[in-house]
């Protein structure tokens, strides 16, 4: 069994593929001063109480946009699993041709959920909304040609600096509203967090459109944690949740089978 491990800025997002088939995912949240053994424990136990025995466990892949959690993810699947992890990062085979000026600076979870969308979707021009903490929005060719991403803040990120820079404004639920104008100081924050992030992703993904796919209308997929939030607007044509970890997954048989 291969375990896949994306490390984000708010969540370790896990999986375990049997074969091509993803048998479990989990998440634990993502903070700085997390310790190897609290890592190493943790995926023990949560493989365990999903009935998967850890030493079934043969090979470890992840990509992080978190450094400070690179040595001790590591240093966990070491004395934990036995195993040397297989990371993504830009000296990583990944059959894309990365366009951008500095390739060393591309996020690997960006290039990871272009990979598993080339692979999913083969020979289309594609656009993949990824909405995080951070919304990334990234364009690929169908020849496999990366050519950029747009970054804006994540709709928790948005909420977060309200609550720290405006002092009668607080945190909320995150919820997909009614209304767009609010009655409440509750709903005036919902409505502006998600009107506003809808009105962004709409308006980006179209100049993107225009810019680099204006003879062909490109496919666009969504994912990550808030992606369930706008699933409905037509704005994206497919739903990955898991994108990203079907990438590390390619990325690891890439790099290991090529």
């Amino acid at each position: 069994m291969l375990l896949c491990l994306d490390i984000g800025n708010s969540h370790i997002f896990g999986g375990v593929f049997k074969n091509n088939t993803l048998a479990l995912s989990f998440r634990h949240a993502t903070y700085g001063s997390i310790t190897s053994d609290q890592l190493g424990a943790f995926l023990k136990t949560v493989l365990r109480e999903n009935n998967i025995d850890p030493d079934q466990i043969k090979k470890i892949a992840f990509c992080s946009v978190v450094p400070s959690l690179d040595y001790s993810l590591k240093a966990a699947c070491i004395k934990y699993f036995k195993i040397d992890p297989f990371v993504l990062n830009h000296a990583a085979k990944t059959q894309l041709e990365i366009k951008t000026q500095n390739p060393a600076e591309s996020g690997p979870d960006i290039i990871a959920g272009l990979i598993a969308a080339n692979n999913l979707y083969p020979k289309k021009n594609i656009i993949v909304c990824d909405l995080g903490t951070i919304t990334t929005i990234s364009a690929v060719t169908k020849n496999k040609e990366f050519l950029g991403a747009t970054f804006i803040p994540g709709i928790s990120t948005a909420m977060n600096s309200l609550e720290i820079n405006a002092a009668n404004l607080f945190s909320v639920e995150i919820i997909k509203p009614q209304i767009a104008l609010g009655r409440t100081t509750i709903e005036s924050i919902q409505a502006g967090l998600y009107f506003g992030h809808l009105g962004a992703i709409k308006e980006i993904i179209s100049r993107i459109s225009q810019e680099v796919f204006p003879k062909e209308s490109p496919l666009v997929i969504t994912t990550g944690g808030f992606s369930h939030l706008f699933e409905h607007k037509n704005i994206f044509n497919h739903l990955e949740p898991d994108l990203v970890l079907q990438g590390i997954k390619i990325a690891y048989e890439i790099n290991n089978h090529d």
